[in-house]
């Protein structure tokens, strides 16, 4: 039991070097690399981004946290989301970009463009 909780609480706090890697790891295993250019990861990025929006088609808004939904879709919706965020970190990974230090620049320019109202 208490190994189970560890394993658990080391898969939330992955980072994203971690998943690049693991990622990386992967794809070698398989023979993959070559078909991992930037254009076939992105085509494929979006292809789940497709089957992400399928979830929410013809669901009108949803509340936070889904309280209506059943576990299975919530489940789902995981596994789609998670394949948009493996695809996505795979192709900065390709492309010579640290997500991660892009994903913090950018939070700092729109703080610029977008300043807060607070007083």
């Amino acid at each position: 039991m208490e190994g189970e909780e560890k394993k658990e609480e080391d898969m939330e706090d992955v980072g994203l070097k971690e998943l690049s890697k693991k990622l990386k790891e992967f794809a070698m295993e398989r023979d993959w690399e070559q078909y991992h250019s930037p254009r076939n990861l992105l085509l494929a990025m979006v292809g789940e981004v497709g089957e992400l929006s399928e979830i929410f088609m013809w669901r009108g808004e949803v509340a936070k946290g889904l309280p209506n939904w059943k576990d299975s879709d919530k489940e789902h919706l995981g596994e789609e989301l998670s394949d948009v965020l493996l695809y996505l970190i795979r192709l900065a990974d390709i492309c010579g970009i640290d997500l991660g230090d892009a994903a913090i620049k950018k939070i700092v320019k729109n703080a610029i463009k977008y300043p807060s109202k607070t007083f």
